[in-house]
């Protein structure tokens, strides 16, 4: 029987993660005191394998039970039963983000202060995220591309780092994004915008992306950066690094940013990296409607 612990930070999507672990057969059950894992398995068992997959959420919002769960995961190991978990996060401000747009108070702060519980619930799930099997930042991510990361781990069965890789095609006029871990700058790259027929377009268009593919230097570098962040992958996943956001940068963010973004994004979606896109200015100016 497949067991998977879903736990992380309130606001971190595990609601949502539990209702997609539904859709892929896992019999579920959200917040359930961890001194009760045992009595659950056991009732499993009772089915005689009709049911093989189970995802349970046990989180802080469980109190004073959820200081039991070291020890619902002791009794699940001695009884027999292997288990994962799923440990979802997300950075503060977006955490904070969530709980203002939904007016909600957070479970573990004790006067209003959002900040105050988040910071009192990382150290307290601090171990567990240690514990993790697999981790999911979704920070960057919306309901779709977390179903799609639970789905290649576990529907398909994939392999994947806990190193979640997002892709930001930016304008420098725009200002660099706050959250880069590495940025590149393309605007030596043949510039699309001086070419009338190319101006209105973007990158996700292929003759844009024809006209800046269509020279030897943006080729080499192209070539160049998928070989220095392939390098540098494994190194950030030595180092416990669960969110790697690359920034990719020209003038207006609309032609050769977003086509060296798509390079790079498909080139590491091709080597099995999770690995997310997002074009931050590309449509700042409407499209010209094609003809």
């Amino acid at each position: 029987m497949r067991v998977v612990i879903i736990t992380g930070l309130s606001g971190a999507g595990k609601s949502q993660a539990v209702k997609y672990m539904e859709d892929f057969g896992y019999y579920c059950i959200d917040n359930l005191p961890p001194v009760l894992i045992p009595k659950f398995m056991e009732l499993c068992h009772q089915t005689h394998g009709k049911i093989e997959k189970v995802a349970l959420v046990i989180d802080i919002r469980g109190g004073l039970f959820f200081d039991d769960l070291y020890e619902g995961l002791d009794n699940l190991e001695e009884l027999g039963y292997q288990y994962e978990i799923l440990f979802l996060d997300a950075s503060d401000d977006i955490l904070v983000k969530r709980f203002k747009e939904t007016r909600r108070s957070h479970p573990m702060s004790v006067d209003g202060s959002i900040g105050e519980g988040i910071s009192k619930e990382r150290e307290k799930l601090k171990k567990f995220k240690k514990m993790a099997s697999h981790i999911i930042d979704t920070t960057k991510l919306i309901p779709a591309q977390l179903k799609e990361e639970l789905k290649n781990i576990y529907l398909e069965g994939k392999e994947s780092s806990n190193l979640m890789i997002s892709i930001v095609s930016f304008g420098f006029k725009h200002g660099i994004p706050l959250d880069a871990d590495l940025v590149f700058d393309v605007r030596f790259l043949p510039n699309p915008y001086y070419i009338d027929e190319l101006r209105d377009y973007t990158g996700n268009d292929e003759s844009v992306r024809d006209y800046v593919m269509n020279s030897p230097v943006s080729v080499a570098f192209g070539e160049k950066l998928l070989d220095l962040i392939s390098f540098l992958i494994p190194q950030y996943i030595k180092e416990g690094k669960n969110q790697l956001v690359i920034a990719i940068g020209c003038t207006g963010g609309r032609h050769r940013s977003v086509t060296i973004s798509h390079l790079l994004f498909n080139q590491l979606k091709e080597n099995d990296n999770r690995v997310i896109l997002n074009h931050r200015d590309a449509f700042l100016i409407k499209e010209r409607k094609k003809e």
